[in-house]
């Protein structure tokens, strides 16, 4: 694996960074850096593409939502939705877990890890069973039993199902995510971003990854063309899929595995750090009159 000191590292002519936000673009403090908000906008000047790719809803954006360049799109809940941050976070596309599915989900977790509660993220809202730990408080939460949330009744159950998010109080945060994919992967996508035992699932082959891919699509970007940075499993896919991906300094053992290369970490903007040697790279060959020719990077990820 290669560092964002080494320049074998940078990829060639990148026409779009892809970046989670907590614990990667944003510091513990939640806050954006001048150094990374400086880094943005220059890239974006430089004609490179930057999407925010995380697993919050629509409603926590506003943290980056000064911060939009450009197209403004998000990719938000793991893949589950595209929003317009330019228009107060409208979410334009969706990708559901079907509520019938989730019922499946949630009966199976119930018999193989006793004491699961949960919560369902929808377009609209959150709501949550009675045991369910809320870790940010919505005073519009409907709190019942996830059988009742799912069901077609009561408030936002017209909504779309974006995720949905089991909690156990004992399993080990990769234990209860092993557990979950060995009994329910084929009904639907487990992943976790939380220090805590909580699961995130979305619909079967909904991911950061898939998603990314497709907004990718429709601008005829390549993976090769990609730039990712991540530090949570629920980054893996995408750090896969990207032609060039930076794990953060602080990132999760899987997240370093997965990445072809290592940044600082989120508190040191190592994500601003890589963007920079991007910028300066290309500013060399463009200022020697050679074009943007890029990566002579062959060392790869030797954990592959």
């Amino acid at each position: 694996m290669t560092s964002a000191t080494d320049p074998r590292a940078l990829p060639a002519a990148p026409r779009l960074i892809a970046t989670d936000l907590d614990g990667t673009l944003l510091r513990d403090d939640k806050s954006v850096s001048d150094r990374t908000i400086a880094a943005l906008a220059s890239a974006e000047e430089a004609g490179i593409e930057v999407f925010f790719v995380t697993g919050r809803p629509a409603r926590w954006m506003d943290v980056v939502s000064d911060h939009v360049h450009g197209h403004g799109l998000a990719i938000c809940a793991n893949g589950a939705a595209v929003v317009d941050l330019h228009a107060g976070g409208k979410v334009i596309e969706v990708r559901p877990l079907e509520r019938d599915t989730a019922l499946d989900v949630v009966r199976t977790l119930r018999d193989a890890a006793p004491g699961t509660s949960f919560a369902v993220e929808t377009t609209t809202g959150i709501h949550y069973e009675p045991d369910y730990p809320p870790f940010h408080v919505d005073p519009g939460a409907t709190v019942a039993v996830a059988e009742k949330l799912l069901r077609d009744e009561g408030p936002g159950s017209a909504a779309p199902v974006i995720k949905l998010l089991a909690h156990h109080p004992e399993l080990t945060p990769d234990g209860f995510l092993a557990l979950a994919r060995t009994a329910a992967g084929e009904l639907a996508s487990f992943t976790r971003s939380s220090q805590t035992a909580l699961l995130e699932i979305s619909g079967l082959g909904v991911s950061k990854a898939s998603t990314l891919a497709l907004c990718c699509a429709e601008r005829g970007i390549s993976a090769d063309e990609v730039v990712a940075f991540g530090d949570m499993p629920n980054d893996v896919e995408m750090l896969t899929w990207a032609g060039t991906s930076y794990a953060m300094g602080n990132a999760h053992p899987d997240v370093i595995a997965a990445a072809s290369g290592r940044t600082v970490a989120n508190n040191e903007d190592g994500v601003a750090v890589v963007i920079e040697q991007i910028l300066a790279r290309r500013l060399e060959h463009d200022k020697h009159g050679k074009g943007y020719e890029g990566n002579e990077h062959s060392e790869g990820n030797d954990s592959h």
